[in-house]
């Protein structure tokens, strides 16, 4: 009777959790998480149980951030854009050819520009508990070799449903097309687009390298991602354990870093196997004199302003 008493109690004192991303298994940013849960579960004894949906199966980003917001789900990992609308200065870190790679990102987001970012997105109903890769992202085109920019002058170029990469494209002297992701490939294929871009991991993963073979590697955009949980979440913890999150958060990031570089280097070695042609860029101030507008529209924006002269005049 006494152990059937306790095992009743435990069970009531279990709190389960719901996590989401939009990655499938054996991504980097799923193993982290699941890294991030294990951490959890043994620092807690169980009292926190997550679950965690994949690939976007609660639905997409958009629908994730108003779930998140009222307490149907918990946890999450998002991408720079939602969060970039709870905390402005966040954009800076969305604009071109500004980091010379990840690594160059992470100074600032590990240190003082971090955290008071993180402290604007607690005030939307983000807690920061780790700043996750994007990866580092680049033009691919089907109908001919990209060398340099003024290959690019005339091109279809899929982007994104973001103000940045459609001003970036047409500054580039291209054509922006906006596609959803998942109609990329069939875009390629009926000929509606010429390029598209992204990173070097979802490039392979896609399989968009079968059908455009040529790479202008010019890392153009290097964003955050990042492993948050909800306020609602973070108000009912005790001080221990929101300790135990953050700890778990910031493990899982640097997890999460890790994989993300060798899954990008083996994304790499797999598509050149395969016939694609990769060029690197010599000489980047062509392209940075291109964005002068796009700089100057950040610059005088008191919302980014700070965040950016303190990135630029640190380089």
């Amino acid at each position: 009777m006494t152990i059937l008493c306790l095992g009743n109690l435990a069970a009531e004192a279990q709190t389960p959790l719901r996590a989401w991303n939009t990655h499938p298994d054996g991504y980097p940013v799923t193993e982290a998480m699941k890294s991030f849960i294990q951490e959890v579960d043994a620092a807690t004894k169980g009292k926190y149980k997550i679950e965690l949906f994949s690939n976007a199966v609660l639905g997409d980003q958009g629908k994730a951030v108003a779930m998140l917001k009222a307490g149907e789900i918990d946890v999450a990992e998002f991408n720079s854009a939602p969060l970039s609308e709870a905390a402005p200065g966040l954009k800076a870190f969305n604009l071109p050819f500004l980091f010379h790679d990840s690594a160059h990102m992470f100074r600032y987001l590990d240190g003082e520009m971090g955290t008071r970012l993180a402290e604007t997105l607690k005030a939307s109903g983000y807690v920061v508990l780790g700043w996750y890769d994007g990866g580092a992202r680049s033009f691919y085109c089907a109908n001919k070799p990209v060398t340099k920019r003024d290959d690019l002058v005339g091109q279809r170029i899929r982007v994104q449903q973001s103000e940045v990469y459609i001003e970036m494209v047409k500054l580039l002297g291209a054509t922006p097309v906006v596609v959803p992701y998942k109609e990329v490939l069939d875009g390629f294929q009926k000929g509606t687009i010429d390029c598209a871009e992204g990173n070097m991991a979802s490039y392979e993963a896609t399989g968009h390298y079968k059908v455009a073979k040529y790479m202008l590697l010019d890392s153009h955009m290097i964003s955050p991602e990042a492993l948050v949980v909800s306020s609602k979440l973070w108000n009912r913890l005790s001080a221990e354990e929101r300790t135990v999150f953050q700890k778990a958060g910031k493990k899982s990031a640097v997890l999460m870093r890790e994989l993300w570089e060798k899954r990008s280097i083996a994304a790499r070695a797999a598509v050149a196997k395969d016939g694609v042609q990769f060029a690197n860029v010599q000489d980047f101030s062509p392209y940075i004199r291109k964005m002068s507008p796009l700089y100057t529209k950040y610059m005088t924006d008191p919302a980014t302003r700070a965040e950016l002269f303190a990135i630029v005049g640190n380089q």
